[in-house]
């Protein structure tokens, strides 16, 4: 019998290595040593302050009393209104769960919908906490692996190939965390027309990224052929408002999903903090032309990024249409020894860019891709500059 006082559970899990890497970088900024961080996915941009003034005003309110468990209800109408301005979607209230932050609408999701043994679909590679959510509910992760060449994105037939009999759900991003990647309305229908042939299949389509996006449009999936019966769309308002520690994420389900969402919310949390929730709406109201000064911005840094990631040597790099990353194969550096330390994988790359150039990233390990790194361009372009000068350096 063991004699530690922890569970397997917590034992199995995984810590997540965007917030080590994070935890790590400052370690070191402590110690008086210039690191340049491109590990967090946080836009570098303050709250808007029409958002901002909505909060005080909702102090001055008084919105000091608990909330309902899945969020006020003008709230919820009001997400409801984006759904239908933004992603032609139609979501009553009562469809509608309000959590604090849409990484725990993914683990309500999770909890409320996966059985042990049950097998997800995660194309890889994935959000960082997709697959321990899914291990701590008891699901089996089934991992689907992309490449640099495919834009990181799996096709109709990859997708026919990883569906068994024990397949309840497929967990996806777009635009996608780590990759950037976004899939086009025609991409999305080929995968459609699989699942249509799987009507069982739930899909949880995570779209926090919706606004940051340099394509022309964004599909939301629920919207074809009749995913909309089985599809839980998660969304929120960190990464498009700039409104990360706020912590509001919320879904748009099947009324059943979305009871089931509240009934477990109700037993961890309750309902999400009120003045966040009032300033929400705010944000929710807004027309997102309000986000094209930062939108413009990302791409902005996307392409002078792109651009430096080219000019060194060995790493490949594709463009990403969305969010704020870029996901470069550096697997031709593996087996060699750089600044006196040998390169075995993309960990020993990412550590190796944080203890020598200073630069902090994230492996590629962390998201199921084990020869990629991940940069966040979310921070000034003299910053990036610097930090690929340091590189490219670290590298010669």
């Amino acid at each position: 019998m063991s004699t530690s006082p922890l569970s397997d559970r917590i034992n199995s899990l995984s810590t997540s290595q965007t917030l080590a890497m994070a935890a790590k970088a400052r370690e070191l900024k402590a110690q008086g040593i210039d690191i340049i961080s491109l590990s967090l996915g946080e836009p570098d941009f303050n709250t808007p302050d029409f958002i901002k003034e909505a909060a005080i005003q909702a102090i001055h309110d008084n919105y000091s009393s608990y909330t309902p468990v899945d969020g006020y209800l003008d709230l919820k109408e009001a997400i409801a209104r984006k759904f239908k301005r933004d992603n032609h979607l139609d979501y009553k209230p009562s469809q509608i769960v309000v959590s604090t932050g849409a990484k725990q609408s993914l683990f309500n999701i999770a909890q409320a919908m996966i059985n042990p043994g049950d097998e997800i679909i995660v194309p890889a590679p994935f959000w960082v906490s997709y697959v321990e959510i899914i291990k701590i509910a008891g699901g089996i992760p089934v991992e689907v692996p992309t490449t640099i060449e495919s834009d990181f994105k799996i096709t109709a037939s990859q997708l026919e190939k990883a569906i068994t009999p024990k397949t309840k759900m497929i967990w996806f991003s777009s635009p996608c965390n780590p990759s950037g990647s976004v899939y086009s309305k025609d991409e999305f229908e080929k995968l459609v027309e699989v699942l249509e042939k799987h009507p069982s299949i739930y899909v949880v389509a995570d779209e926090i990224y919706e606004h940051i996006n340099f394509t022309e449009k964004h599909t939301s999936i629920a919207t074809l052929g009749t995913m909309i019966n089985r599809t839980i769309t998660v969304n929120g308002v960190s990464k498009a408002f700039a409104m990360t520690g706020w912590r509001i994420g919320y879904i748009g389900a099947p009324e059943e999903i979305a009871k089931a969402c509240t009934k477990m919310q109700g037993q961890v949390t309750s309902g999400a903090n009120s003045i966040a929730q009032r300033a929400t709406i705010a944000a929710v109201d807004a027309d997102p032309s309000v986000l094209k000064d930062m939108v413009a911005a990302f791409k902005n840094r996307r392409d002078l990024v792109v651009k430096l990631v080219q000019e060194i040597p060995g790493m490949k790099i594709n463009v990403p249409e969305g969010a704020f990353y870029v996901f470069p194969d550096v697997s031709s550096f593996f087996g060699k020894t750089i600044q006196g330390i040998k390169i075995n994988n993309a960990d020993d790359f990412s550590m190796m860019l944080l203890e020598k150039a200073h630069v902090a990233t994230v492996t590629g390990d962390a998201f199921g891709n084990p020869n990629c790194i991940r940069f966040s361009y979310a921070t000034s372009e003299e910053q990036l500059i610097e930090a690929l000068k340091r590189i490219k350096e670290a590298l010669e």
